[in-house]
């Protein structure tokens, strides 16, 4: 009982879940995610977070049954007695704000020390600071006569610059009337989930998946439909009838498949026999190692596919910079939501994006960290064969940055001791599982998301080495 009582992972577990349950987020009655999903999504261990719900048993905040899933107590939507978490307890929260509350909290890890493998981390060497700089100083010192609001869809220069670039470097014809900038990818979807989604209406989505564009979806109050993908990408036969489906066809995250020409047919078909539109995140597009950049959904039908384009994976996360490319008829609705949400994104940085890509610059630094970024991935796949070969199994290694590592002969129920070994060893791990369905059947075999953008190629020998000492201990 002392050792837990130490346990400070423990402790905001439990305070957590008592703020769930105080918000109305968790309300009686209502199951808690397994112990091992709770241990994936915090990255703690399952006997933490098992000790953590006996705890709350012992003080009636749950009630635990063998064989079930813990469940909040009853009586618990009044005051309890218990001092509260926060000073004090939300009141008349919106639906869409429950909904927020009800979805699990984010792992909250420190970086590691020797190698992190996190996924969407580049390498700060990479980023074109002189080249930025410049660009920033020229808007910088730009004298306009008078300061004032934007167009909401985003800079017309940039958004001409925009659309010459993804002509060239992706296929897209489109209009700079038809492009929207918005701050990073994540709000250009949850402007879609707004716009195209009442509460109650189904949504198709990838399983496994994207974790935020789920949460941006069900958030609006959509219901995730998840269907099954393979090496072919999402699986087309059975798609039930919804209002939009959210893929990722050219890099399948976080598997790797690309969506096959037959099931690009058969989902614009669906699309256009349901009334649907398809969601079309190319979140790592430029990034093909061995033949050139798959082309976009949307060159095949504009009027049904939202193209959802990010400077994350070429730039940075830290920028803050993405775009959409909507159908002509849904131009407006984009435009006024833009406008409501934040007026327009940052005009400075905006300004300096279309200089690099009018001077070629943002294309030659492109190529550049394609290359950068193979010899990392050549690095990291020699690396795995060397330390680890049948052992493991990659998947998703022909485009992207990342792959996935599938541990052969090791339990999927045991990602969290390994993640907590490989923590203490100084690596980051993240596990494949929470990307999946809870309804749905998961893998059995464990597996980890690499993300290898973010290192240099001596980490990336080291953490693989390290994963590997680690791993033989677990066998």
């Amino acid at each position: 009982m002392v050792q837990f009582e130490q346990d400070g992972v423990a402790r905001r577990i439990i305070a957590a879940i008592k703020a769930q349950i105080h918000s109305g987020a968790y309300r009686p009655g209502d199951r808690l995610p397994s112990t091992r999903a709770f241990a994936a999504e915090w990255g703690a261990s399952r006997t933490t977070v098992t000790a953590a719900y006996n705890q709350l048993d012992a003080e009636g905040y749950l009630i635990i049954r063998q064989g079930a899933r813990a469940i909040v107590a009853p009586g618990l939507e009044k005051a309890s007695g218990e001092a509260p978490v926060a000073a004090a307890s939300p009141r008349n929260l919106s639906a869409f704000a429950q909904r927020l509350l009800a979805m699990p909290p984010p792992a909250q890890q420190q970086p590691a020390k020797v190698a992190d493998f996190r996924y969407g981390d580049l390498s700060g060497a990479d980023f074109p600071v002189l080249a930025w700089r410049r660009a920033s100083n020229k808007a910088i010192l730009r004298r306009v006569a008078r300061l004032r609001y934007g167009d909401p869809q985003g800079s017309s220069v940039l958004r001409s610059a925009l659309q010459a670039y993804l002509w060239r470097a992706r296929g897209i014809g489109c209009t700079p009337d038809q492009i929207v900038i918005v701050n990073g990818s994540q709000q250009g979807l949850d402007l879609c989930a707004r716009l195209l989604l009442d509460p109650g209406e189904p949504f198709v989505i990838e399983n496994p998946g994207y974790l935020l564009a789920r949460h941006a979806f069900v958030a609006a109050g959509g219901v995730a439909v998840p269907i099954a993908v393979d090496t072919d990408g999402l699986r087309t036969d059975e798609l039930p009838p919804a209002r939009l489906a959210y893929v990722t066809p050219s890099h399948q995250f976080p598997l790797g498949g690309v969506l096959s020409a037959t099931r690009r047919r058969a989902l614009l078909g669906w699309a256009t026999a349901s009334g649907a539109y398809i969601v079309e995140d190319d979140y790592d597009g430029e990034y093909r190692h061995d033949i050139a950049p798959i082309p976009p959904l949307q060159t095949l039908d504009p009027d049904s596919v939202i193209y959802v384009g990010t400077l994350s994976k070429t730039l940075s996360p830290t920028l803050r910079l993405g775009y959409l490319v909507v159908p002509a008829s849904l131009c407006r609705a984009f435009s006024e939501a833009k406008r409501l949400t934040d007026r327009h994104a940052p005009m400075l940085e905006q300004d300096a994006l279309a200089d690099l890509l009018a001077s070629g610059v943002y294309e030659r630094h492109v190529r550049s960290i394609r290359r950068k970024n193979a010899d990392r991935r050549e690095v990291l796949l020699r690396a795995l064969a060397d330390h680890l070969g049948s052992r493991v199994s990659v998947a998703g290694a022909e485009t992207g940055l990342h792959v996935v590592a599938w541990m052969n002969g090791i339990a999927a129920e045991r990602e969290p001791e390994i993640i907590a070994a490989a923590r203490a060893a100084g690596i980051g791990l993240y596990p494949v599982s929470p990307l999946y369905d809870q309804s749905e059947s998961r893998p059995e075999t464990a597996g980890f998301i690499l993300g290898y953008a973010g290192l240099d190629t001596e980490a990336l020998r080291r953490g693989v080495a390290a994963l590997a000492a680690v791993l033989a201990k677990h066998r």
